[in-house]
């Protein structure tokens, strides 16, 4: 499994630095025949995205801080990180383990039935790529608030088990918790599919929501980490709409998309026991989780 954090997170000048040498040396696997221009890679596997750093949305600017220690909304998401604890071993967390996984293909499959359609390289070659870009743009966008706050995540606070790997949580320990960068990316990973298959729009929205609250299943993040998680996401879909690549790119998979559908292109995952395990819900939440959206 490749965390977002640990995959595109320039952490420190010397970081910036490798990024920009990665920049102008690294470039992904070659494109099949007829598909988008092969685009440089800022970490193994993970794509440059379209919007130049320093123009990208500013998280820290964009939120308020996380809920101090002492207020009614850290007791809020205690209690609700308490509560979904109880998913670990359903379906429910056997789901927000398979969202855990950013790297790709399989990060491909995770709206394939909310879409009714499969994402792959060779299908729609350029629908695939904008989902790896933009993976950058949105998780990268949440940095700002995630580095000046450094929050502590609640695996660390409460001791219990993770979905993700062991490698992983040992670098989540350092890692800043608010906001939650899968959400940002799960969310406009949702509203960009939303635009390129409009009549899919409910389902979409609904498993890019319940993508979100697999990191509180997940127990890596914290109920609040995950809201604010979607408005950084949100923010970086309406910056990519400034970028004219971005906007030829999302037509190219519109048209793709409409093609691979015509031809009878099919979801990858088990949708039944998809929306089974999206049904499930943390017993006495105090907060939503998989709400009636996702039914």
């Amino acid at each position: 499994m490749v965390s977002l954090e640990r995959s595109v997170r320039p952490a420190s000048a010397i970081g910036l630095a490798l990024v920009s040498l990665t920049l102008v040396m690294g470039c992904a696997a070659k494109s099949p025949s007829g598909g988008p221009a092969p685009v440089p890679e800022i970490r193994p596997g993970i794509l440059q995205g379209y919007i130049a750093p320093e123009e990208n949305v500013d998280s820290l600017a964009l939120l308020p801080p996380p809920p101090a220690k002492d207020s009614v909304a850290f007791e809020l998401d205690q209690k609700v990180s308490q509560a979904n604890l109880a998913l670990r071993g359903t379906a429910r967390w056997e789901l927000a383990a398979k969202d855990n996984v950013l790297h790709f293909p399989e990060a491909a499959e995770t709206f394939s039935c909310a879409l009714n359609a499969a994402i792959t390289e060779e299908s729609t070659p350029h629908l695939y790529q904008l989902i790896r870009r933009t993976l950058a743009d949105a998780g990268l966008a949440t940095y700002g608030a995630k580095d000046h706050y450094q929050r502590t995540r609640p695996f660390v606070s409460n001791g219990a088990p993770t979905c993700a790997t062991p490698k992983e949580e040992e670098h989540l320990r350092s890692d800043g918790s608010y906001p939650s960068g899968h959400t940002a990316a799960g969310w406009a990973w949702a509203l960009i599919l939303t635009e390129i298959a409009p009549d899919r729009m409910d389902a979409l929205l609904a498993r890019g929501r319940a993508f979100g609250q697999s990191r509180v299943v997940c127990n890596v993040h914290w109920q609040s980490d995950v809201i604010e998680g979607r408005a950084v996401g949100a923010a970086a879909v309406a910056r990519l709409h400034a970028d004219s690549a971005f906007r030829k790119d999302l037509e190219m998979a519109r048209a793709e998309l409409a093609s691979a559908r015509a031809a009878g292109s099919e979801p990858v995952r088990d949708c039944a026991a998809e929306a089974e395990a999206m049904r499930l819900t943390a017993p006495d939440a105090p907060w939503p989780s998989n709400s009636s959206a996702e039914r």
